[in-house]
């Protein structure tokens, strides 16, 4: 602009030429101006020339300009010399005017439409099936990959067989099963099954959980499962796998609401696709669960559920096989006993002998091994069962003394009794919850206890609290696991299997199963009052019976009893054969190697804070074999 009043005072500006008079062009209700026109330059008073002689031509020239701020200047330049161009641009106006409304209306239709997506494949599917077509190309699963459960195996083997042949069944009259309820507790391969059965039988496989069943809207899983067999029916024959079936197929009747509710109303629609008036055939439903009391009697029967297959706990030569097949991912160290592991292991499912693996060899990889030896397939045992040793847990002088005579107490029970299974080892190294731990394994699994065993459990249980009232005369709450579990096991005895000669063999009272909604609330007990004073004075008996012979067998061998805990004391841990060689000798052969253990580096070192809990397990068919005995906690 000050160049503009520059060349306006020397006369540069062309006022005088009509095609192109000078101009201010404004858009309107705006203070920003635009002024057009030509310039000649004038140097020395003279206009300047071209190489050719010539005057040179004015050039265009645009000067931006504030209508605010020069207003009476422009206006009078105007009326002397120029012209005012009053224009508007129609669509920079528009553009400036619609886009942002444009924009907000964009973005809500595009939240609006990821929302429907999100409620159920768009606002027409909430009633469709979440059953998901299985393919197996990657990551096949076969009946060789399932180990430890044979019986099972070969029951849903003959369902892989009718898929691929079915005449072979259908000349002698046999008809495809409908439905197959696969039983057992967790981690025992249900759902490893069901996929072997998918890599196993050529035809579709759908998976569904009984949770992707049931909506907040009414109707849904009806729907849902209406939707499932058509699908079904289109694929036919086909094989849905339904998991947790017991999420959808609970007992009617004992729920919160009434008939209209939505679960069972979707137990209605899969009650009537698998055997109603308008049946489909081909279509297999296979399912899991391990709550199979719960479930609704009319889902059980014969016509629905054909064949219930019990996926059990492995045995001892399942669970070498399971072993077997899981270390094929990892590096095993030649010449390793997987049959060691496996008599070790009772009670394991395959779940958890597939968790020992991994443990193993991410403790050898801490350790900067090249394979996987015996000796960490048995830490990561003892670490499994019983949890993982705590050598950073700061114990007084005090309390490691009371813990080596409590594990003493219960070692010389467990070695001089007949009745017993072998001990394995003893440690007043805390491991898990516990302070210090007695462990022992049985050589062979036990499906049965007799009443001898049994009362000999409860008189190594009371071990551990008359070890301290005798050297000590002052006891702790360390027995409060030995002390639960023996209560565990009278009540057992005296309840439910009969043991009792006062009480004979009569049932008192249900099993202590998960209570089941109103099924189970209003429940009475089926004895009187007077039979329950019995009963206490029965549970009673037992115990104090197992604590005086505790007592007087520890009073007989008190020189002993000192022995073990000083040596403890000294050790730490002490294996079986440790134990025998002090009981019979009062010394040991072959003395641990490191009669203290390695100190950890600081980076691994934690504060904790001594908490006290129980280590005793026992399930509600009675004690668990191998079960931590007598951890003071």
């Amino acid at each position: 602009m000050a160049e503009f009043r520059k060349a306006w005072a020397l006369g540069e500006v062309v006022t005088n030429n009509a095609p192109t008079p000078l101009t201010l062009v404004s858009a309107p209700g705006s203070f920003d101006a635009t002024l057009k026109g030509f310039r000649k330059e004038i140097k020395n008073w003279e206009t300047p020339k071209g190489s050719d002689g010539k005057v040179l031509e004015p050039h265009q020239f645009e000067v931006n300009a504030s209508v605010a701020l020069l207003g009476d200047d422009l206006a009078k330049l105007i009326r002397s010399n120029g012209t005012y161009d009053n224009s508007t641009d129609f669509l920079k106006t528009a553009i400036v005017t619609f886009l942002p409304v444009l924009l907000v209306v964009l973005l809500l239709v595009f939240l609006f439409r990821q929302q429907m997506k999100a409620a159920g494949r768009g606002a027409m599917s909430f009633g469709k099936s979440k059953a998901r077509l299985l393919t197996m190309d990657r990551n096949k699963v076969t009946f060789k990959d399932v180990a430890g459960i044979q019986e099972a195996k070969e029951e849903l083997w003959e369902i892989v067989d009718f898929l691929r042949d079915p005449r072979k069944f259908q000349k002698l009259g046999g008809s495809i099963p409908k439905g197959v309820l696969m039983v057992g507790p967790p981690g025992t391969g249900k759902t490893l099954l069901a996929r072997a059965i998918a890599g196993e039988a050529d035809v579709p496989f759908f998976s569904i959980s009984g949770s992707d069943f049931v909506e907040m809207f009414v109707g849904v899983g009806a729907s849902r499962v209406r939707d499932m067999f058509e699908q079904g029916k289109k694929h036919a024959p086909c094989l849905i796998f339904i998991d947790e079936i017991d999420a959808v197929g609970r007992h009617r009747g004992h729920g919160l609401g009434g008939g209209h509710d939505e679960r069972e109303q979707t137990l209605n629609q899969l009650l009537v696709e698998m055997d109603g008036f308008d049946t489909q055939e081909g279509v297999i439903i296979i399912a899991a669960t391990n709550r199979p009391d719960v479930l609704d009697p009319a889902l059980l029967r014969p016509g629905r559920f054909d064949r219930q297959v019990t996926v059990s706990l492995p045995d001892f030569k399942g669970r070498e096989e399971i072993l077997k097949v899981h270390v094929k991912k990892i590096k095993l160290a030649a010449n390793t006993d997987l049959g060691v592991i496996a008599r070790g292991t009772p009670g394991f499912s395959g779940a958890e002998l597939a968790n020992l693996i991994n443990e193993a060899a991410l403790l050898a990889a801490r350790k900067g091994m090249t394979a996987v030896t015996l000796a960490e397939l048995e830490e990561a045992r003892d670490k499994v069962r019983w949890g993982r040793e705590r050598r950073s847990l700061a114990l007084s002088d005090k309390e490691k003394e009371n813990t080596a005579y409590h594990e003493a107490g219960h070692a010389i029970l467990n070695e001089i009794l007949e009745h017993t299974d072998p001990l394995h080892k003893v440690t007043i190294i805390p491991r898990g919850p516990s302070l210090g731990s007695t462990m022992f394994l049985p050589t062979e699994d036990k499906f049965t206890y007799r009443k001898a065993e049994l009362l000999d459990q409860l008189v190594v249980a009371m071990g551990g609290r008359v070890a301290e009232e005798i050297v000590f005369g002052n006891v702790t709450n360390g027995a409060v696991g030995d002390i639960r579990m023996a209560t565990h096991i009278a009540r057992k005895m005296v309840c439910e299997w009969g043991m009792s000669e006062k009480l004979g063999m009569v049932e008192y009272g249900e099993s202590d199963g998960e209570v089941f909604l109103a099924r189970d609330l209003g429940r009475r007990a089926n004895y009187s009052s007077a039979t329950a004073k019995l009963i206490d004075e029965e549970v009673k008996g037992l115990i104090d019976h197992a604590y005086g012979d505790a007592k007087r067998l520890l009073i007989e061998r008190r020189e002993t009893l000192e022995v073990i805990a000083q040596a403890l004391l000294e050790y730490e841990t002490l294996d079986a054969e440790h134990i025998k060689d002090l009981i019979e000798t009062g010394s040991m052969k072959n003395p641990p190697n490191s009669p203290k253990p390695p100190s950890i580096p600081d980076e691994y070192r934690k504060k904790e804070t001594p908490k006290r809990a129980d280590d005793g397990s026992t399930d509600d068919g009675g004690p668990l074999p191998g079960a931590v005995v007598g951890a003071p906690a």
